[in-house]
């Protein structure tokens, strides 16, 4: 979750992020905007379930 995706990915393709530094070819392939931080991040809660993670493969496949 970011307010500045492009820093975000900056971030992650140089390796200075934790959980993503032994990717070396991260892309963004799906973005939702919300207007506050309790609205994203009750979004991202949600994306790490496991209906959230097959809610985003079903979205991703068509």
């Amino acid at each position: 979750m970011t307010n500045n995706l492009i820093r975000r990915l900056h971030e992650h393709k140089n390796r200075q992020n934790i959980s993503t530094s032994r990717m070396s070819n991260i892309e963004v392939v799906y973005i939702e905007k919300y207007d506050t931080f309790s609205e994203a991040r009750k979004r991202e809660v949600y994306l790490k379930t496991s209906a959230g993670r097959r809610f985003l493969k079903k979205k991703l496949s068509t």
